[in-house]
């Protein structure tokens, strides 16, 4: 029993979920900074957000095993616990468990929309079908080249500005702003996977902005958004909308130099987790930056 509950634990990707706690955390630093905040509101936006994250990794391994897309032999499935992949669990559970994560996830959101507005309800139906059609068909605009931009918005104006709703019962330009960046890097976890997995999608007639773009393109683009992330903190701490504490963020930039040195030369089977660092690294420091701000 011990094994099954910790083959369901892998199987929901928790390490993923550090991405969705920043973003939120972003959220409510920003409303924080702004006005009043209330930890309960917070907390529960942050339980619901990670259900609804819960269940569309599983769906999204569901999915990717039926179209062939992971397999025993991909980097992912090497480097990674794959549950479904290694026979450990069925299709049909992980698809009924998704569907269950799904449905209280909507539940914590509609609570929330009830208590806080029915925009939440709207922010909420668009991560959802967001979610489902990332690979489900008819949609499956994962396949398609729009993996990467999806990830951006959900991680990133989505997450932020629907914390933001939250706690204030309106929308933020600031909020928007500030969540370009981080939404950005949490974009090229994607990208990085797509980049070292080209081969392996083209064999599967999977179409990515890797593929479309071809590898040295798809690390120039890799390296041009990057530097965009980096770029509009500064741009944002010269127009006042962040502080001068976010100058922090550029702590990171060694790591981001490490990573580009590497997969200039090579994209490596772990590019994906290495991106997933930074992604965390930036996201803490921002995270910081946005604290001290609220404090002092």
């Amino acid at each position: 029993m011990t094994e099954l509950y910790r083959n369901w634990f892998l199987a929901s990707r928790p390490w993923s979920f550090i991405m969705t706690a920043i973003s939120i955390s972003v959220g409510g630093a920003v409303a924080a900074i702004d006005g009043p905040f209330s930890w309960t509101l917070f907390a529960v936006t942050l339980l619901g957000a990670v259900f609804l994250h819960a269940a569309t990794n599983l769906i999204n391994d569901y999915y990717d095993v039926q179209k062939g897309v992971d397999t025993v032999e991909t980097a992912t499935a090497q480097y990674r616990p794959h549950p479904l992949v290694e026979g450990k669990l069925r299709a049909k559970s992980v698809l009924a468990a998704s569907c269950l994560l799904f449905a209280i996830g909507a539940g914590i959101g509609l609570w929330l929309a009830v208590e806080r507005g029915w925009p939440i309800l709207a922010i909420g139906v668009v991560g959802v079908l967001a979610s489902l059609a990332y690979t489900a068909p008819p949609v499956s605009y994962k396949y398609i080249a729009l993996g990467e931009f999806s990830v951006f918005l959900m991680w990133g104006p989505l997450m932020v500005e629907g914390t933001y709703y939250v706690q204030h019962q309106q929308f933020s330009a600031h909020a928007l702003w500030i969540s370009i960046p981080f939404g950005t890097i949490v974009a090229l976890v994607l990208l990085a996977n797509n980049l070292r997995d080209i081969a392996h999608d083209k064999s599967r007639c999977i179409r990515t902005i890797a593929i479309v773009l071809g590898a040295q393109k798809g690390f120039y683009l890799y390296f041009a958004l990057i530097a965009a992330a980096y770029l509009s903190i500064l741009v944002m701490i010269l127009a006042g909308v962040l502080s001068w504490w976010s100058l922090m963020v550029f702590f990171s930039v060694p790591i981001a130099v490490s990573i580009l040195r590497i997969m200039s030369e090579k994209i490596p089977k772990d590019a994906d987790a290495r991106t997933a660092r930074l992604d965390t690294v930036f996201g803490v420091l921002l995270l910081i930056s946005l604290i001290a701000e609220a404090l002092l």
